[in-house]
């Protein structure tokens, strides 16, 4: 390796590991023992979907969700059922959420446009567990 290459990394070398060093055990054991994320009770929410960025926030908490939703179409149909995926676009017309809809056994693809409504209808089976 060429000398003003060795140079550059030793010296990135060292910076990296520089906050690793000299640290107490208690130190480390901080480190080591993260606190978790939060869980937050959804079970009967019913977000506000005014904006874009609440529409796609809303929907994201949805397919974290553990329970059935229930979605309100802007054509007035009601589907509730799980959100198993969601792919999301550049817009609303080009994201979408899947489901598998409650009493059924077909997987239904929604646009992110054409909700109006969003609801945690379904007992959320996660809630209190931890893995």
């Amino acid at each position: 390796m060429p000398e003003s290459l060795q140079g550059r990394h030793r010296q990135r070398h060292k910076i990296m590991s520089v906050p690793q060093r000299n640290i107490t055990a208690e130190q480390a054991d901080a480190l080591e023992h993260a606190p978790g994320r939060e869980r937050e009770n959804l079970e009967g929410w019913i977000p506000q979907l005014a904006t874009d960025e609440e529409i796609r926030a809303s929907l994201e908490k949805a397919f974290d969700y553990r329970g059935d939703v229930s979605i309100t179409l802007k054509s007035g149909e009601k589907i509730e059922g799980y959100i198993f995926d969601r792919r999301t676009g550049t817009s609303l017309s080009d994201s979408l959420v899947r489901l598998y809809p409650k009493g059924g056994d077909q997987k239904i693809s929604i646009l992110y446009a054409d909700i109006a409504a969003l609801a945690f209808t379904g007992k959320d089976t996660a809630a209190g567990k931890s893995w």
